[in-house]
């Protein structure tokens, strides 16, 4: 278990308690979370450590590692997930100015976006920690993820394009991750981070049901400044702020069941674009958002 004394993006001492918040996917339990009144980071108290984390991603509803389609909600993200992949590769032609490059997807899961670049015609490498989902790779995708641990042996300066999609929120050595990024990025190359946003109006809505929690297996809880913050520390520059629409309206089909038990569609749709319109003029109250980043 993991007691923060100091907050784990900025290490102020100026923490507070913010909420709980319940594992509605495996373990039911509830965790606090915190918020730091220096950078504005939050991050869930008393986690289990790296060693202990695992059973809290054994369900076959987590989706990344599973490819389920089991429910409407699934099958709903499976509808959207070919309109995403292209946007991202989309995003990262464009960030780059590359055609074809070398990308490194961290926490690549079953290898869909990874595929996508593949066809793309760039050279792909992926890490996955799930044997699960490495195997699902490789069976839909030819794709062989490698363990997380090869990142720190990867050569220097060696990408054109670094992605973490929904993946930085999971993982327990934070500033190790984000300096190894900063290592490996080509001098014209960019990052690609995505990560729930606790800023956003579907936030506010839902608070401590708000899916995107999705406590303990998200460590930590980013706001815009927080992430700033963080990249900074590590020699990096923030680009871009890229909205993700299509998350809200997810996060909050997932937010009225743990709300209500079995919640709303119609509502919950509502509350997506009502998020998305509070969002329209600024991206970083997204749902979600893509931090594209350079040296």
């Amino acid at each position: 278990m993991i007691h923060y004394n100091n907050c784990p993006v900025c290490n102020s001492n100026n923490i507070q308690q913010q909420l709980s918040a319940k594992d509605h996917t495996v373990s039911h339990q509830i965790f606090s979370i915190w918020h730091c009144n220096h950078c504005t980071a939050r991050f869930t108290q008393d986690v289990p450590g790296q060693d202990a984390i695992g059973p809290y991603y054994a369900s076959e509803n987590y989706i990344s590692h599973s490819d389920t389609k089991k429910g409407i909600i699934n099958t709903l993200y499976h509808l959207v997930r070919k309109r995403t992949l292209g946007a991202k590769r989309r995003l990262l032609i464009n960030s780059t100015g590359m055609v074809k490059g070398i990308i490194l997807d961290i926490g690549c899961g079953t290898g869909a976006f990874l595929n996508t670049m593949k066809e793309a015609g760039w050279n792909i490498t992926g890490l996955e920690p799930d044997a699960i989902a490495r195997s699902k790779a490789a069976e839909l995708y030819s794709i062989q993820p490698q363990e997380p641990a090869k990142l720190f042996e990867l050569a220097p300066a060696s990408f054109n394009a670094i992605s973490m999609w929904h993946v930085l929120e999971h993982v327990h050595e934070l500033h190790a991750y984000i300096k190894q990024i900063e290592k490996l990025l080509a001098l014209n190359g960019k990052a690609f981070i995505a990560v729930p946003n606790y800023t956003s109006k579907d936030a506010d809505l839902y608070k401590e049901h708000w899916a995107a929690y999705d406590v303990p297996r998200h460590l930590y809880h980013f706001s815009p400044q927080s992430m700033e913050t963080l990249l900074n520390q590590h020699g990096l520059k923030l680009a871009g702020v890229k909205p993700m629409w299509f998350d809200s309206f997810y996060v909050c089909m997932l937010s009225e069941q743990y709300k209500k038990g079995k919640g709303s569609i119609i509502k919950a749709v509502f509350n997506g674009f009502i998020s998305n319109l509070k969002a329209w003029g600024n991206t970083r109250k997204c749902s979600s958002v893509i931090y594209v980043i350079s040296k």
